[in-house]
């Protein structure tokens, strides 16, 4: 492997520039292997700037000012959530003084920083042209209203009220929201059109409104506004206006702020649109009826450095923009008779009503499905859910702390599915890397100070016998087949020295074993068998007890679990537990299990941390003061192609529980992650919305967007979201992990209504 050392010299390095080497020569390696990229000791007009990257969260803006100080720079190559770039100078000379000035430098962007690592590359090759079609009927009108027209806009809203019946304004959790001519009704997904608000559209407006009719946006005067604020790192789930409820054109106005928003097809097509500040949005025909629109709740976007709407774009044109508070204005026309649009199947008008959710998914018959039905079940959920559920996630299981304390100082751990850190920090003796597939989660590790990455559990970006233990807590349970079940198990123990041991949990069937209830199982005594308002309850699969001094035993096989490996037989499709008709069911939270594969509701909604610490008997230290942040994805301590920043890629993970407060200590594992690597847009976004929308089998969110209401009527409906998980019977664990060539089950028991292993590698 080639390597450009000029910085070495004949002479003694300093600390600092054997420092710079290692990294430089680590990142070198890290190129070639992951990437193909080859490095050149030999001068050239081109480098590769190491953790320089999209990836990163390092903006096009903030490296070309660098760069550019040592000369003219012709080309700066930035590949999308890749936490590296190429720039090419007009000359060599450039180049090496670049390389000379910036190589270990330190970047300092927004809070955060970076130490860059430069390496002469041949030639840097540029993405491939990208054409991008906006869905039919879309269309996005550029500085639609002038300056001016926005401060006087912006001024006609008083949010100084936390409610407003006149304007039926609600205090949202994650947005403020008024309505003007009449209110959209949470419970129904509709509007009361015989109650119109005394407060109708704001004559300010007008003006507004009358250049629509007047360019032909919209042939009518919208009736219903909805305004929508929203501050930095806000969003709204994906939806589709409801049919019944207003006519075909809907026009949405962006103030204050750019911001992007996906557009999904029901094929799986998405396409982001950028929505300047001072935009007009027009929504007609197929783009209004048929595609769901939403905007992810995230601090960055990735959008295009040259012309926002520009049909064609390389997936290398694009940087960073930082999200501020904006305003949309969401204008409608209620509709006064049935809805007969060209799209039946999506119409609640036409037999396909919007509150009723559509049918569940199957379960999957090859590979593909199986990564769609993880991508959109999974994946998509931890992705709208993830920073709800990392709230509920703070308490180590203590079976799973004593595996961790049990390792040598000096051990290499890497925790596989890794969410929020909870486990990261459990033993400061060893050297501990996480990684999950949730770019939010791994966020939330870096704001606390630990390394982790981004990555597919079926495809980890780490050294095969590179770590002397792996953990995978409530990871596995999310993949839909035994091919990628047994994949993951696999995934662990390449990673392993020999010798070294993985401890994995999965949610068990038997939520009672040995005569004792699991935590996650409700009482339900006979006269609440009919009661249909139980308290919403998100403790999931893993919640578990205290347990007593029987219960805390040394993790081993005992003879009574040495019997699950030995009975164990494949599972009988007709003894009533597997799916009807290969559909899937939902299932009731804190009931025992009817079927192996099942969608786990997620109640998406605010609760008071630490309220269902004391039934757990494991409580928060409260003294803990809040880790330091550190650089989480740093390209030479890193694999390059696993780093990425929260704001890039927020693709959802797997993990334990079915929305459990940490009422216990074994909350499901909060960071669990399958490993589907779908492919993402360069414009980054993922699930939500501007105005209502209609329930979604796997979301249900409330038709203003909201997720988590500060305080709702008694008739909004909770958003719920489903998850998948193949709940594992006795013995089904140690069967799959015998199916694995140069490992051993060492122990393996039931705790607290999972099923857990130890391996070790030969």
């Amino acid at each position: 492997m080639d390597v450009n050392v000029d910085n070495v010299q004949t002479f003694r390095m300093s600390k600092e520039e054997k420092k710079v080497l290692r990294k430089q020569i680590k990142a070198s390696h890290t190129l070639l292997k992951h990437e193909g990229i080859s490095t050149t000791p030999q001068p050239t007009k081109s480098l590769v700037v190491a953790n320089g990257g999209l990836g990163n969260g390092v903006s096009r803006e903030d490296l070309s000012a660098v760069l550019k100080q040592v000369g003219e720079v012709e080309v700066l190559v930035m590949p999308p959530h890749k936490p590296y770039s190429f720039v090419t100078y007009s000359s060599e000379e450039s180049a090496r003084k670049a390389h000379t000035l910036f190589n270990g430098h330190k970047l300092q962007y927004e809070e955060n920083s970076v130490i860059l690592y430069l390496c002469f590359v041949q030639s840097i090759a540029r993405g491939a042209k990208v054409w991008v079609s906006l869905p039919e009927g879309l269309v996005v009108v550029e500085d639609f209203v002038s300056p001016e027209e926005e401060v006087l806009l912006l001024a006609a809203i008083d949010w100084s009220s936390s409610l407003d019946d006149v304007t039926a304004q609600k205090s949202l959790k994650h947005r403020k929201v008024k309505h003007y001519g009449y209110e959209f009704r949470y419970d129904n997904n509709s509007v009361d059109k015989d109650k119109p608000l005394s407060a109708g559209v704001p004559e300010v407006c007008l003006p507004v409104l009358e250049r629509c009719v007047r360019d032909r946006h919209i042939d009518i005067m919208p009736d219903q506004l909805t305004v929508n604020q929203y501050e930095t790192g806000q969003g709204i789930p994906p939806h589709v206006d409801t049919h019944s409820a207003f006519e075909d054109t809907i026009l949405s106005l962006s103030l204050g702020a750019k911001t992007v928003m996906e557009f999904r097809h029901p094929d799986g097509r998405v396409v982001p649109v950028l929505l300047p500040p001072r935009s007009l949005l027009v929504m007609k025909r197929e783009s209004r009826y048929l595609w769901t629109h939403g905007i992810t709740p995230r601090k960055f976007d990735m959008v295009p450095a040259c012309s926002p709407q520009c049909p064609a774009q390389t997936t290398s044109d694009v940087t960073l923009s930082k999200r501020g508070t904006r305003t949309s204005f969401t204008f409608r026309k209620i509709r006064h008779a049935p809805c007969r649009c060209a799209f039946p199947s999506a119409c609640d008008s036409q037999g396909a009503p919007s509150p009723s959710p559509p049918s569940p998914p199957s379960l999957p018959c090859c590979h593909a499905d199986a990564a769609r039905l993880e991508e959109e079940y999974v994946h998509q959920v931890y992705d709208a859910i993830a920073s709800h559920f990392s709230s509920t996630r703070y308490s180590p299981w203590p079976r799973v702390c004593h595996f961790l304390s049990s390792l040598p100082p000096g051990s290499v751990l890497a925790d596989v599915g890794c969410g929020n850190g909870k486990y990261l920090g459990v033993n400061p003796r060893v050297t501990t890397v996480g990684c999950d597939r949730s770019s939010a989660l791994v966020h939330i590790c870096a704001e606390k100070g630990y390394q982790a990455f981004v990555s597919d559990a079926l495809r980890v970006p780490l050294r095969t016998a590179s770590c002397d233990a792996c953990i995978s807590i409530a990871v596995i349970h999310h993949f839909s087949t035994q091919e990628r079940r047994l994949a993951a198990v696999k995934e662990l123990v390449r990673l392993l020295k020999p010798g070294g041991q993985a401890l994995i949990y999965v949610w068990a069937f038997e939520q009672e074993y040995n005569q004792q209830r699991s935590k996650y199982l409700k009482d339900f005594s006979k006269e609440h068998a009919g009661n249909h308002t139980l308290t919403i309850d998100n403790t999931s699969e893993d919640s578990q007890a205290p347990r007593t001094s029987a219960q805390h035993d040394s993790g081993h096989l005992k003879d009574g679990d040495m019997k699950c490996a030995q009975s164990y037989r494949p599972i009988d499709l007709s003894d009533g537990s597997q799916v009807a008709d290969g559909k899937l069911s939902v299932h009731t939270n804190r009931t025992a299990f009817n079927s192996h594969d099942l969608l786990v509701p997620w109640h998406l909604k605010e609760r008071k941390r630490g309220a269902k610490e004391e039934d757990s008997g494991y409580g928060v230290n409260k003294g803990k003061k809040k880790d330091k942040s550190k650089q989480a994805n740093s390209f030479a301590d890193s694999n390059p192609a696993t780093n990425a920043h929260s704001a890039l890629s927020l693709t959802s993970k797997t993990s334990l529980e079915s929305n459990q407060g940490d009422s216990s200590p074994l909350d499901s594992n909060p960071d669990s992650t399958t490993g589907f690597d779908t492919n993402t847009t360069s414009i980054l976004s993922l699930n939500t919305k501007d105005a209502t929308h209609s329930p979604d089998y796997k979301c249900k969110p409330s038709p203003d967007g909201d997720t988590n209401q500060k305080s709702k009527p008694e008739s909004t409906p909770v958003p719920v979201f489903h998850r998948y998980y193949h709940v594992f019977q006795q013995g089904e664990l140690e069967q799959l992990c015998a199916q694995v060539a140069g490992v051993r089950v060492q122990s393996s028991y039931h705790d607290q209504g999972n099923w857990c292993v130890i391996l070790e590698k030969d």
